[in-house]
């Protein structure tokens, strides 16, 4: 073969090497803008303090343990004075103290409470509104004592009531003090029941313009009702499509469905006999340990009763916050203690950030977090998530509040996948760690932290995601 026809059908040199020089400066100026950093974050049982879950004592000074949460009754006559005067302060006393403490309230308004004098307003009274007086001998463990039931039927007390919800609402819904709001006023304790005289309870329609004026009053802030109820229960209204949660004030006694005909009052079997198995999905479920197994739940063995195992209860209810006086005891010590903190973690929502990935490109970071629930329930408000900057002098060079929610973040299901942009550089400093938090909109209240390794390794109250650069 000649040169002529080599030269002819081979590339020159020269245009050969230019196309490799251009390829290489173009692979060189991708690489030059752009840095990647991808973790899997390491799991840890989040705090037992975490917000809005957890067992609750009544208002107390000191905790011997850990809590987010208190809870109370108030007597509606303590703050409503006429048919539209109000004094809120021994409300507002009551949730400025939680709140000192770190704690969000839980609330119940109540008009009787066996042993003590009546909740029904003066002014009531005085127009004439009745008193039944009998002595309740529902009171286990406690002795039986006078009860005194007014008449729900009375106009002028049906009148009052819906006047003292809307008026609560417009004042609280929302209020960041507030965690949440049992419906009360009906029954003793603000039970809806008045067992065993049931005949004396309210009736249909006052359970409808009472749940009516909740619905209509809050718009943000939690409510519980204490029965669940389909349309065709004989006592009680139907609540199973309303905005509402459900308390449990029997649990790990009366809890756990166990198909018996005397046991068609425990909660999961209400629970299935509403259709309600799944409202917990976007209502909360709360209630109270029965005070029966206060001071020995968590012995082992256990004095819950057989079926009625807390675990089996809080797998069946996906049960978030539980009152329960018992573990707030000074009895409550050693292996005792640390299950009753090991089924604190078990209850609620509990946040776990699987995978964290930070890339810098053309100016810009590129956040993509992977987040789960590995708890038994959600997290019921969409509070803030914040990314922030942390320098190498350990300070905050920058903040973004980011449009993630935490809502509908349900256990057993896919993560969630959170993405946000920040201009790179557009914080002081050379060499900075990525943070991730969920501030407490009260401002005193705990932080919600999420179940990583990395939380609170920089700062309090933050997760570091990992390095980036300005």
């Amino acid at each position: 073969m000649s040169p002529v026809l080599l030269c002819r059908y081979s590339p020159a040199p020269t245009d050969f090497m230019k196309r490799i020089a251009l390829v290489s400066l173009l692979l060189f100026s991708a690489l030059a803008v752009y840095t990647a950093n991808a973790a899997d974050l390491v799991y840890a049982p989040a705090p037992p303090d975490n917000p809005l879950k957890g067992f609750v004592p009544y208002p107390r000074e000191r905790a011997t343990f850990p809590r987010s949460l208190e809870w109370d009754y108030t007597k509606l006559s303590d703050v409503m004075t006429g048919p539209t005067n109000f004094n809120w302060a021994p409300f507002d006393r009551k949730l400025d103290a939680a709140a000192a403490r770190g704690c969000q309230f839980i609330a119940r308004f109540y008009l009787e409470w066996p042993g003590k004098t009546t909740g029904v307003p003066q002014f009531l009274l005085d127009a004439g509104v009745a008193l039944r007086t009998w002595t309740n001998t529902n009171t286990q463990p406690f002795p039986p004592a006078v009860d005194c039931t007014p008449d729900y039927e009375d106009l002028r007390l049906r009148a009052a009531l819906t006047t003292f919800i809307h008026a609560l609402g417009a004042r609280y819904d929302g209020d960041p003090r507030l965690g949440f709001i049992g419906l009360g006023l009906l029954g003793t304790w603000g039970e809806w029941h008045n067992h065993p005289n049931n005949h004396w309870f309210a009736s249909k329609t006052v359970q409808r313009e009472i749940m009516d004026a909740y619905e209509a009053a809050f718009q943000r802030t939690k409510l519980v009702a204490r029965y669940p109820a389909g349309p065709d229960h004989t006592r009680y209204a139907d609540n199973s499509a309303r905005a509402f949660g459900y308390h449990d004030d029997s649990f790990a006694w009366a809890t756990a469905h166990t198909g018996r005909k005397p046991d068609d009052w425990f909660f999961e079997t209400l629970l299935r006999g509403a259709g309600a198995l799944k409202k917990w999905r976007t209502q909360p479920i709360g209630g109270e340990v029965r005070p029966e197994v206060w001071d020995c739940l968590f012995d082992e063995p256990s004095c819950a009763p057989k079926g009625q195992e807390f675990d089996r209860c809080v797998e069946a209810t996906h049960v978030s916050w539980l009152c329960n006086e018992g573990v707030f005891r000074p009895r409550l010590q050693g292996a005792a203690r640390e299950r009753a903190v090991r089924a604190v973690q078990r209850m609620g929502y509990e946040f776990h950030i699987r995978r964290a990935d930070l890339e810098s490109q053309n100016g810009e970071w590129s956040i993509t977090l992977s987040v789960t629930n590995t708890g038994v329930a959600p997290f019921y408000y969409d509070w803030p998530v914040e990314l922030g900057a942390l320098n190498t002098t350990g300070k905050l060079a920058a903040t973004w509040t980011t449009n993630w929610k935490l809502t509908g973040i349900l256990p057993g299901e896919p993560a969630r996948v959170w993405r946000h942009r920040v201009a790179a550089g557009a914080w002081d400093g050379g060499g900075s760690r990525l943070l991730l938090r969920v501030p407490n909109p009260m401002p005193s209240g705990r932080p919600l932290r999420f179940a990583n390794r990395e939380q609170d390794h920089d700062l309090e109250g933050w997760l570091t995601l990992g390095a980036i650069q300005p």
